[in-house]
């Protein structure tokens, strides 16, 4: 048997992290098909082990950079600079899942994993790597991760924590000991949990968060002892009816044996829910994400935020995705923004008497420059991925858009030329999932919103493909910028602080005036013809520029009309669409 760390140092960290995401892997598919709250969307468990992936990388990368140092300098203890101090890696392991949360189970799993790092890491004098420590540590993650819900309800993951808490303080003893406690205390909880939450009754399965929670204290067990706890989830009656659910249902799709939870916060059933997931971090303080809270409470519910340190995760479900964004907007610089439109036909948004979700069969994936665009695409039906400047998004987070989608046939929107190659391999590999994606090699977000427009999900794949890349081809696309040094253009040379206009991706104007700039752009751009103008203003576009511009069309172009977006920090002062 291998050896076993005795205390909660560096390597049990990542230790833990391992088995912890090999325990999730093998769970995944049970968690996401037992998922019926707080929506029935069947990603829970896919969002634990994307959460838990995070943290992982963060760790590895820990222990990777340490160890480059050990061997530069030649040493190789913990305090020499061959393995990270406890204090680097859980902070490591937090700040990973921190950014790296997906959906409302990973979020509550990274300030559990926080809760964890704030006792662990501690500065004092007493160094909380034993028993007892852990004790603390699990008490603290449990707290503080019913703190950041607004609303806890019985019955859930929380419910599981507290009890894994509860029983590890009892418990005397090293590590090990602690952590079979906690295991034990939390598996006995999860066997509970469908009489605390009526959906859970109704379906007969237990809380999925609280069973991927379970599989990672019972990596912690392992990690400590060398030997994996059985996972047993209570009673052979709750056993049988969770192996039930998992042969019966289609693991791809959200629907859970005919069930329907509807369900509002308090677990009771609901008539509706809101129509998007919104999922972004924020750099904020302290008194602005409290004021957050405030008012995204009353804009939806399901809301979870976690954090601190002026870093913040916000998950939260809503009707008004838009509103959801500006809000992080005010408090702060939100980035990474996901929003996930549930659609028609989730059992979310509709009634009792709705069959349960299926896959969606179309649906329409966007990579979009600013807030605002992300939440007018996402009202438009889209799922999107934000792209903030000089951040492109990988491929990876283009496929997880297409699997957030959750639809049979997916149009791939990239609005960025650059992301041609980036955009293809996404698509290469969804296809390999099994999903049939038609790229639109569209390169402004103006292009998308023009291919949105005319996109009509009931008629056939090939005809809306055909129709939205024709709408998009006739779309000619411009933006306004600021140059950010010197350089050859097509329009001669620039200096630092030049005002661009580009059309079609080429340099046209330069001037030194934003509104002028943009007024010989439209013009170029309306002179051989247009029937439409779309103008998206970014954040540090002049107050007065669309309405100058509406005043141009409108007086110098007879029947073109003209329609105004604000799409946030989007790189871009202005962007210009002619239809």
């Amino acid at each position: 048997m291998p050896q076993v760390p005795q205390t909660f140092d560096a390597l049990a960290v990542r230790t833990w992290c391992g088995l912890a995401l090999e325990a999730l892997g093998r769970a995944r598919e049970e968690i996401d098909a037992i998922n019926v709250y707080p929506v029935a969307d069947g990603d829970t468990g896919t969002n634990l082990y994307l959460t838990l992936e995070s943290a992982t990388a963060a760790v590895e990368a820990v222990f990777g950079g340490h160890e480059v140092g050990g061997h530069e300098a030649g040493g190789g203890d913990e305090a020499g600079g061959g393995r990270p101090t406890l204090a680097d890696a859980v902070r490591a392991m937090a700040h990973g899942a921190l950014i790296g949360a997906r959906g409302n189970s990973g979020t509550i799993l990274a300030q559990l994993l926080r809760g964890m790092a704030q006792v662990l890491a501690a500065d004092s004098e007493t160094a909380h790597t034993d028993g007892p420590g852990l004790r603390l540590a699990l008490r603290q993650a449990a707290d503080s991760a019913r703190q950041a819900v607004a609303h806890p309800v019985e019955g859930t993951v929380l419910t599981v924590a507290s009890a894994a808490a509860d029983a590890a303080n009892g418990a005397e003893g090293d590590c090990g000991t602690v952590a079979r406690a906690a295991y034990e205390g939390a598996r006995a909880a999860l066997a509970a949990t469908p009489g605390q939450l009526a959906v859970l009754e109704r379906a007969g399965v237990v809380d999925a968060g609280g069973r991927g929670l379970v599989a990672v204290l019972a990596a912690l067990v392992e990690t400590f002892t060398g030997e994996a706890p059985r996972m047993r989830l209570g009673s052979p009656e709750v056993h049988a009816r969770v192996a039930a659910v998992v042969t019966e249902v289609d693991i791809v799709g959200a629907g859970i044996g005919g069930v329907h939870p509807d369900v509002c916060e308090d677990g009771a059933p609901e008539e509706g829910g809101p129509a998007f997931e919104v999922i972004y971090l924020l750099e904020a303080e302290d008194a602005a994400v409290d004021r957050l809270r405030g008012r995204l409470d009353l804009l939806g519910n399901s809301l979870v935020v976690v954090g601190g340190d002026g870093l913040w995760n916000v998950h939260v479900h809503v009707d008004d995705a838009g509103a959801a964004v500006e809000a992080g907007v005010e408090a702060g610089r939100p980035y990474r923004i996901r929003i996930t439109h549930f659609g028609l036909g989730d059992v979310h948004t509709g009634g009792p008497g709705r069959p349960p979700r299926e896959r969606a069969q179309r649906a329409v994936v966007a990579v979009v420059p600013g807030e605002g665009l992300a939440g007018l695409y996402a009202e438009a039906g889209a799922t999107t991925v934000l792209a903030r400047p000089g951040e492109p998004p990988a491929s990876g987070e283009l496929v997880e858009a297409v699997r957030r989608a959750h639809a049979r046939e997916v149009v791939l929107l990239p609005n960025d030329a650059e992301l041609r190659h980036t955009a293809a391999a996404a698509a290469e590999q969804a296809r390999a999932d099994g999903v049939r994606v038609a790229l639109i090699p569209t390169r402004s977000a103006v292009q998308g919103i023009a291919a949105l427009a005319v996109h009509e999900p009931e008629r056939r794949f090939d005809e809306d493909v055909v129709a939205m890349t024709s709408a998009a081809g006739a779309t000619r696309y411009a933006e306004v910028v600021v140059a950010e040094r010197q350089s050859w253009t097509m329009a001669g040379i620039c200096q630092a602080g030049d005002v661009l206009g580009l059309i079609d991706g080429d340099v046209a104007v330069i001037g030194s005036d934003i509104t002028t700039t943009a007024e010989s752009v439209l013009d170029r751009m309306l002179s051989a013809g247009g029937e439409m103008v779309t103008l998206v203003l970014g954040d540090e576009a002049p107050d007065a520029i669309a309405a100058h511009l509406e005043s141009r069309v409108r007086e110098s172009y007879l029947a073109v009309d003209t329609v105004v977006y604000r799409g946030g920090r989007q790189g871009a002062l202005l962007l210009i669409g002619v239809e």
